[in-house]
């Protein structure tokens, strides 16, 4: 039946006629590529989901589909709401982007903001901070050069001034302090105790555009939060966590080809990505199921190979 269901795409149209999620303003471009993963994670999927809604007392279970940035999240979220729904089985798709605590912009320059405090406030820690360095930092602050590690071969001491920003972003990035994951565990917790109507949070890019939606669950079994941060030790209550694996430069490389966000190839986004990574292989043992990028279901150790390597094992051992 799974099969059926998804044949039926015959071309890229057909494809973006689905239903997408509820992240506004989210251009959510659909491709054959991202059929082939949800293609395999599909049945995987409907194995696990079966007897878990059936034990459930009100039938429900929630599925997160997390991943780097820019790995499809929300397309092949979108392909398996459909998918769930054609099957009978209702599901509503949730984006954890809508609820960290700023919108992109602020949280951007919050970020920002941290790196630079951790790393001012280490240079002092190690009695490497000066005047004449001081004045070095302002201009490198001034042009944003501050967090591009060339400069380290002029100025040594800005290794710390980078080690120590690392550390006070590792502190933020993707933890209470950038994120409420009480209130969406509190959403989950409802969804689970069968509350039929909740308010769901909506954020745009402007300060204005943040409000509330109800939605309706009476008839939706299966919650699907698709989100970077979906398999967070800070997330209570999902079922079953679907990783989409990605190396560090595979997913620069997602971003430079969505180019989405400004300053998309930047050293310091490329240092957020490179710790969320870090985030996402000590979160990826809990994963139930692991997606190559080339569209296999792969096993927790194949997935580590592949992050040490730096690219995607061939052998098509499935995920346990």
């Amino acid at each position: 039946m799974g099969d059926n269901i998804f044949d039926k795409f015959k071309n890229i149209e057909e494809l973006n006629s689905i239903p997408k999620g509820d992240m506004p303003g989210d251009k959510i471009q659909i491709n054959f590529t991202h059929l082939t993963k949800a293609k395999a994670i599909a049945p995987v999927l409907m194995d696990l989901l079966t007897p878990m809604i059936e034990k459930h007392a009100h039938n429900k279970a929630v599925v997160s589909v997390c991943g780097g940035s820019g790995t499809g999240k929300s397309e092949i979220a979108s392909l398996l709401s459909y998918y769930l729904n054609q099957t009978g089985i209702g599901s509503y798709i949730l984006s954890g982007d809508n609820y960290p605590h700023r919108i992109p912009e602020y949280n951007d320059a919050e970020r920002l903001r941290v790196f630079r405090r951790s790393g001012l406030k280490g240079l002092i820690a190690h009695g490497e901070y000066t005047e004449e360095r001081k004045e070095i930092l302002n201009k490198l602050q001034s042009n944003c050069d501050d967090t591009d590690p060339r400069f380290i071969s002029d100025y040594p001491w800005l290794e710390i001034y980078h080690s120590e920003g690392k550390l006070g972003l590792r502190n933020y990035l993707g933890t209470p302090n950038e994120i409420d994951f009480c209130e969406l565990n509190e959403i989950i917790s409802q969804f689970k105790n069968g509350i039929s109507k909740i308010y769901l949070k909506r954020m745009g890019r402007k300060p204005e555009e943040i409000w509330y939606e109800e939605v309706d669950f009476k008839d939706v079994r299966v919650l699907i939060i698709e989100w970077t941060h979906g398999n967070s030790h800070y997330l209570r209550g999902i079922d079953i966590p679907i990783l989409l694996s990605s190396t560090p430069q595979e997913t620069l490389e997602f971003r430079k080809q969505r180019n989405r966000d400004r300053g998309v190839d930047s050293p310091f986004t490329a240092m957020v990505l490179e710790i969320e990574h870090e985030l996402l292989i000590s979160q990826a043992v809990k994963a139930k199921i692991i997606v190559s990028s080339d569209g296999r279901i792969i096993t927790y150790k194949e997935f580590l190979k592949a992050m040490t390597e730096g690219s995607h094992v061939n052998s098509g051992e499935g995920n346990g």
